[in-house]
Order: C-alpha cells, then sequence, then structure tokens
C-alpha cells in the first residue's frame, strides 16, 4: 500500500481509503460482516477510514466504532457533517449550533474521543461560513478534532473560506473531498488545482462513477435496475436517456484499455484517479468483502503515460459525462428567483 501526506496535516494516510457508506441499512445491515470487512482492510495496509454521521442514520459510524476498538491508534478516522438526521428545525447544516450538537453524536458513535478528520459534507448558503470556521477551529482548540475539511464544495467558496480564515485568524479546510472518475473529470477544471494552491489534501469519492465503471452495466446488455445504486438513483441508469447511452459506449472504450493493460475496469478507475496530482487518497465504498477485494486488488497498479493519454482520448480532461452533483445542485441554478430580478424591475429597465 502506497502512503501519502494529507494535505500539509502532517498525518499519513493510505492511497486507498475504506469509505464506510455501505455498511448499515442502506448497504450491508449485518454488522459483523461490516466489521471482518474493516478489519480486513486494516490488515491490507489501508489506515484511511471516512464515514459520516448520516450515512444510514449514524449506523455506519456506530459500525466503524465497534472495529476500531483495539486499533484506534492506527488509524485516520474521518467523518462528517451537514445533512439532518431528523426533522425539524435547526437539525441539519453548517452553523454552530448544529456542529456542536452533531460532533459529540458522533463521538458517542464511534467510541472515540477524538476525529482526525472532520469535514463539512456540503456548503450551507444559511451559514456564515466564518461562523462554520469558528466552530471548528475551536474544536481543534478543544482536542475533539485534529483537522476538518470540506466536501463538494465550488472552487470559489473553498478560495473564499481560505480567505476568510486569514483575515479572522482561524483554522483553515485543510481537505476537500469531491466526486471525481474517469466519467466525471469537471474537477480538473478548478477544484482540483485549487486544492492544490492552498496545499489541501484531496480525498475523492465514487471512484467508479455510480458503479458504471464496475463493468456490470454494458452496452446492449439489459441493465438490473433491481439492486445496487439502480435501486437507489435508477433515474441515472435509465437506458433510453442519451447520458446513459454515451456513459455505456465509454465503458465499452475502457474494457479495451483495461484488457490490454491485464486489469480489471475498476482497477483501471481507481488507478486513474491515484494518477493525478492534486489526489491523495480514493474512496472506495464496497458492501461485501468481495467487493472490497476486487476494489484493492488494484492498489499497485501505476498507469504509464501512454494509457492515460489513450483515457484523455476517450474523454476529456475535464469533462463531466454526467453531472456528478446531481442530488445536490447549486441553490444558485435551481432556485428561479436566484436567476431572475423581480418582474417590475425587468419591465422598468
Amino acid at each position: 500500500m502506497r502512503y501519502r501526506t494529507l494535505g500539509k496535516t502532517g498525518m499519513e494516510v493510505s492511497a486507498h481509503c475504506l469509505g464506510a457508506m455501505m455498511f448499515g441499512a442502506v448497504g450491508n445491515p449485518d454488522h459483523d460482516d461490516c466489521v471482518r470487512i474493516i478489519h480486513s482492510a486494516l490488515d491490507q495496509g489501508i489506515n484511511f477510514v471516512d464515514t459520516a454521521d448520516m450515512y444510514s442514520t449514524g449506523e455506519s459510524e456506530e459500525i466503524v466504532g465497534k472495529a476500531l476498538q483495539g486499533r484506534r491508534d492506527d488509524v485516520i478516522l474521518a467523518t462528517k457533517v451537514h445533512f439532518p438526521l431528523e426533522e425539524g428545525p435547526n437539525k441539519g447544516g453548517n452553523s454552530r449550533r448544529w456542529i456542536v450538537h452533531e460532533v459529540e453524536q458522533s463521538l458517542r458513535r464511534l467510541q472515540t474521543d477524538w476525529i482526525d478528520l472532520y469535514q463539512v459534507h456540503r456548503p450551507d448558503e444559511t451559514t456564515d461560513i466564518e461562523e462554520t470556521l469558528s466552530v471548528l477551529t475551536d474544536l481543534v482548540r478543544q482536542g475533539k478534532i485534529r483537522a476538518f475539511g470540506c466536501s463538494t464544495f465550488p472552487p470559489e467558496e473553498i478560495v473564499e473560506s481560505h480567505v476568510v480564515a486569514e483575515r479572522r485568524g482561524l483554522h483553515r479546510f485543510r481537505t476537500e473531498q469531491p466526486p471525481y472518475s474517469i466519467l466525471a473529470r469537471g474537477v480538473e477544471r478548478s477544484v482540483l488545482p485549487t486544492a492544490q494552491r492552498y496545499g489541501m489534501g484531496v480525498l475523492t469519492w465514487s471512484p467508479l462513477a455510480f458503479g458504471f465503471l464496475t463493468g456490470r452495466y454494458r452496452k446492449g446488455q439489459d441493465l438490473d435496475l433491481t439492486s445496487g445504486r439502480p435501486l437507489i438513483r435508477p433515474e441515472r441508469f435509465d437506458p433510453s436517456l442519451p447520458e446513459t447511452a454515451a456513459k455505456l459506449e465509454i465503458v465499452e472504450q475502457l474494457i479495451e484499455v483495461a484488457d490490454d493493460l491485464g486489469c480489471s475496469l475498476p482497477e483501471l478507475a481507481i488507478a486513474f484517479v491515484i494518477a493525478h496530482p492534486a489526489v491523495t487518497s480514493v474512496i472506495l465504498g464496497p458492501r461485501t468483502q468481495e467487493q472490497f477485494d476486487g476494489l484493492n486488488k488494484g492498489a499497485g497498479l501505476t498507469l504509464d503515460d501512454a494509457t492515460l493519454d489513450r483515457i484523455d482520448e476517450i474523454v476529456p480532461p475535464g469533462t463531466d459525462i454526467y453531472p456528478p452533483n446531481g442530488p445536490w445542485p447549486q441553490p444558485s441554478l435551481v432556485n428561479v428567483v436566484r436567476r431572475r430580478r423581480p418582474l417590475t424591475e425587468r419591465a422598468a429597465a
């Protein structure tokens, strides 16, 4: 297993990070089996585990907490905060009130005294970024977290956070966690360069593009929409959509590249992400031991320039074949009021 420094935190993490999103009711409800998968990952050299308070409404954190008993000191543990876990006002977001409440819940579920990397899961336009950075800085000073980062932030908000931190004497976001895969290369345009400019570590999610880079879904074959990702997000797998057809066409070309290398498509997909100089670690999100073994199999695979050039020809750099942030669109785009002047102003103009 390869290890890299996580931004400027000084923490050394494995290039493969074990993601725990599929541990719990949403994916694998068998706690003992999930614990075995986590132990297997640790035994194979992974020392970086990423979860979130909202994964299976806290159940994922509970499973991770069980698995790390007796091994906590050897693991860089990351979790996230933002999404509501229950109905009602003030039950989510990036406010001081919610973060102070939820970090205590995460510590309890994880059965630990500290969190190595505490991440803001999504931006929150209702909360001033200074408010968020301020409470996170306090948590570092209290010893409850060691560092903090952001997840799926647009580059302009990453820049704003660093400017505010410098002006106010607050700690900075040390990491960013964006979606990144061969089919979703949009972050290469500005998110990854911005992270590099500020010395941020980058841990990426969805390297298999919501399952399309597993090789399970092929052109000209019936798509199984009854299990896995298609069951959660069926609209992403609708074969009648041009977007789906484009993904399937690209998959066929990438399978040829993988075959020429003598590796599987998932191995190729994960090695591609690791090849970018901004990326510290790629998150693997298995549901079963078999899936983990397949994903981690290519831990030592390095893609040469000729292979990366072939991939660039299939999917040009900076190109998104599908919108990876589809479930969380920008408020400035979906909120009509944010895009249109009031009719009276338009008429007056």
